[in-house]
């Protein structure tokens, strides 16, 4: 909903339960007048009569108060915009006009030749930003544009959250007291990295269920830079967009335009959860494609086989994974050219003819006869050195003139900025998914940017924005070419995943840690932005051959990865038939209760920190909660839990007891059923009657 004064100068727009307004001054300053709790127009309208502080030699009345600062003028916050010309740097804009489209709001400034217009659209309780530039006259270098600011309102202290980590420790939830200063976070690596995500939520006093909670999520996945400062007035604004620093992100010709990616915000009173379900929500239903249809289990062959593989070894994995109600089969890396080792083959995206003599159809259409759909695994942006693409086009890569070539993994990044590289894996992949009925793909992403430079190119900086975007735009045409495959974005595990690839792909590999334990903090951590619809988990083989070697039990690893978007990675040629029947056992289950969490509403009831972690979802008149018991110690008993969302008024059967439960249910016997000992997990379903 969006509300507009008579004088055309205060806009406000509201969703279900927030609403957020602007003001333009008649001296074209856009002030900031309200983020929170549904106002109506009448209110912003007060807000907007009240005058600026006078100027003072060594403060701003305009900082902690601007919506969108740029640089120069009389500013001293991180600007949000930062451009050069031959001539000067920064800007010094007139307000032009506004005009409304689809719902969107656009707010229209010039600065000479540039024309620089703001957008905003209110998705539910989601505020969609992002800016876009025009340039209409000389070259304009931006140096920065940053998609939004956001202002806080006034509180005595704030609270800082953001997920952090590392390769095979991703998405670890940290709060911390926000100070006076600074606080950045973002990547410099050329994705978003598994260093840390582009979310954050500030809070004073929230908890799980209670309390306002303002968090902001940026939608690119390539460098990023999120800043979060109190100002000296303890004012605080968040400012985020594409780029890690201010070296230059693109250059503008006349007629050349470039707009920002979206940062999204996200007010909420029903503290982290509530915030959290409100994220989810979004992105079910505004980023995330088909969100509406339930992602099949699936089986994944690296683990099994890793480099070593053949059609027939294949074959019996499929047939393995088939009668364990597998619905989805994908054969992950070594498929393809010289593919032996991580040391050469990449870029070649052809079958290796000995191992696959007659191209990947064969396999595909058996696995299509067993029932399932049939995956394949491709790292696009890469190639070895010992490739026939490499020998061909040595100049596609990113290099520095002069400079060694560094290889991450035995391997280069391709400049996908470039138009001819873009090409060809077009070619490449369009060819690759009509050769065969393949229903999945699996585009991982295993080296940061080291070397990113284009001697060739007037403007080399630009490969950072550019390599996202082409990337974006291949996505977009092959999903358009081939609309029945989906798409899941990996980087070595959570190394790319954002608001921008969600609304690219249909779900993302969470971590490579496979370890159900060490994934519990990951998931929990995870959930903070994004749904259990887009998290894949697997299970492997115990003990954790690759990270820990820790042991656990088939009934835990499955629990875990049950959580998200269920998956398999063993080696299932050495799993027992008991093995293999329990398997079995969990994947029905987990069909049965498979719609509540991919699609439900997520209530997270106890954090992975303590003995006993858990989760509940709630769709419609049904509920699932998956508890976890790390540990027991000193004879202590399971605790009860108490579940969240259901009808006060219904009763409830618990499936697994038979119990029957009235409105807000303390759930304690079936948990005690579920959980015999340490390092244990449960599944509890309850119904309405």
């Amino acid at each position: 909903m969006l509300d507009i004064s008579e004088d055309g100068r205060t806009w406000l727009l509201s969703g279900p339960a927030s609403s957020y307004a602007v003001h333009v001054t008649d001296r074209d300053e856009l002030l900031h007048l309200h983020w929170g709790p549904r106002i109506g127009l009448a209110d912003a309208e007060a807000l907007a009569v009240s005058p600026l502080p006078d100027y003072w030699p060594f403060e701003s009345p305009l900082d902690g108060r601007e919506e969108y600062p740029v640089e120069g003028g009389p500013r001293f916050v991180r600007p949000a915009l930062s451009l050069r010309t031959g001539e000067r740097r920064g800007t010094e804009w007139t307000y032009e006009g506004h005009d409304t489209e689809g719902g969107e709001l656009r707010l229209r400034f010039r600065d000479g030749d540039l024309a620089v217009t703001l957008h905003y659209r209110m998705r539910d309780d989601v505020i969609e930003r992002r800016v876009t530039l025009e340039n209409h006259g000389p070259a304009v270098e931006v140096l920065r544009a940053d998609s939004a600011t956001w202002t806080l309102p006034d509180r005595d202290s704030w609270r800082l959250s953001q997920l952090h980590g590392r390769w095979g420790a991703e998405s670890r939830l940290e709060r911390s007291l926000l100070t006076h200063g600074e606080k950045v976070i973002g990547s410099r690596r050329g994705h978003t990295s598994h260093q840390h995500l582009p979310w954050v939520a500030l809070d004073t006093d929230a908890t799980e269920e209670r309390g306002e909670v303002y968090g902001c999520a940026l939608g690119w996945s390539g460098s990023w830079r999120i800043a979060v400062a109190q100002l000296p007035d303890a004012r605080v604004q968040i400012t985020g967009g594409a780029g890690y620093d201010d070296s230059g992100l693109l250059a503008l010709g006349t007629g050349e335009s470039y707009t920002t990616p979206v940062f999204a915000g996200l007010w909420s009173d029903g503290g982290f959860g509530g915030a959290s379900r409100a994220w989810h929500a979004y992105q079910r239903t505004h980023v995330v494609p088909d969100a509406d249809q339930d992602r099949p289990v699936l089986f994944n062959s690296w683990e099994a086989t890793e480099f070593d593989i053949s059609e027939e070894q294949q074959r019996a994995l499929a047939e393995r994974a088939a009668a364990m109600g597998v619905e989805l089969f994908v054969v992950d890396d070594g498929w393809f050219g010289t593919r032996t080792s991580d040391r050469a083959g990449l870029g070649d995206w052809t079958p290796n003819p000995d191992r696959f003599p007659g191209g990947l159809k064969p396999l595909a259409d058996q696995v299509h006869g067993l029932g399932m759909q049939f995956g394949i695994w491709v790292e696009p942006e890469m190639v070895n050195p010992d490739s026939d693409l490499y020998r061909a086009h040595p100049d596609w890569v990113q290099y520095q003139s002069g400079r060694k070539r560094t290889e991450f993994r035995n391997q280069l990044v391709l400049n996908l900025a470039r138009e001819d590289v873009q090409e060809y894996l077009w070619e490449q992949l369009d060819g690759l998914l009509s050769s065969a009925p393949i229903d999945y793909v699996k585009w991982d992403f295993n080296r940061c940017f080291s070397d990113a430079g284009w001697p060739d190119d007037p403007y080399p900086q630009r490969l950072w924005v550019d390599h996202v975007r082409a990337l974006y735009a291949l996505l977009d045409r092959l999903r358009a070419a081939h609309p029945g495959v989906a798409f899941e974005s990996c980087s070595g595990g959570g190394g790319r995943i954002d608001l921008g690839v969600l609304g690219r792909t249909d779900q993302v590999w969470t971590s490579d840690n496979t370890d159900p334990l060490d994934r519990l903090a990951i998931q929990h951590g995870f959930s903070q932005i994004h749904p259990a619809r887009v998290m894949a988990a697997w299970v492997t083989d115990s003990p954790n051959a690759m990270l820990n070697h820790r042991a656990s039990s088939l009934r835990f690893r499955f629990v875990s990865a049950m959580a998200g978007v269920l998956g398999v990675g063993g080696d299932l040629t050495k799993w027992t038939e008991e093995e293999l029947a329990e398997a079995r056992g969990w994947v029905e289950l987990y069909k049965e209760i498979r719609p509540v969490v991919q699609r439900g509403d997520l209530y997270r009831l106890r954090a992975p920190e303590g003995g006993l972690s858990a989760v509940q979802y709630v769709l419609g008149g049904e509920t699932v909660v998956l508890a976890w018991l790390h540990a027991q110690r000193y004879g202590e008993p399971v605790p009860a839990l108490r579940l969240h969302g259901l009808d006060p008024s219904a009763t409830y059967e618990c499936l697994k007891t038979g119990e029957v439960h009235r409105g807000a249910v303390l759930l304690h016997h079936g948990l005690r059923v579920g959980l015999r000992g340490d390092l244990d997990a449960t599944v509890v379903r309850l119904k309405r009657k």
